[in-house]
């Protein structure tokens, strides 16, 4: 089973999943970071099983802990800040 990762920050985000993205790996940019929820919802759509946000995106989601904390073929990670 193969698993598909993607990652989610704020588009002013600098900073984070600097990596990730130079490797060419998923990595969404949210204008506007009230879009989280709907960025996972349509993530999930499209069969990521692991999404890792920014902390500062997932304080804007209201559907992680509501939702997906119980479901076990969805890993949400909030990535810790660097500071």
């Amino acid at each position: 089973m193969k698993m598909k990762i993607s990652w989610i920050k704020y588009e002013k985000d600098d900073l984070s999943f600097k990596i990730p993205e130079k490797l060419g790996f998923d990595v969404f940019k949210l204008v506007e970071p009230e879009q989280a929820d709907s960025k996972i919802k349509e993530l999930i759509n499209k069969r990521y099983d692991t999404i890792i946000l920014t902390n500062e995106i997932a304080g804007f989601s209201e559907d992680i802990v509501k939702k997906y904390s119980k479901d076990r073929n969805i890993n949400i990670i909030i990535a810790r800040d660097k500071e």
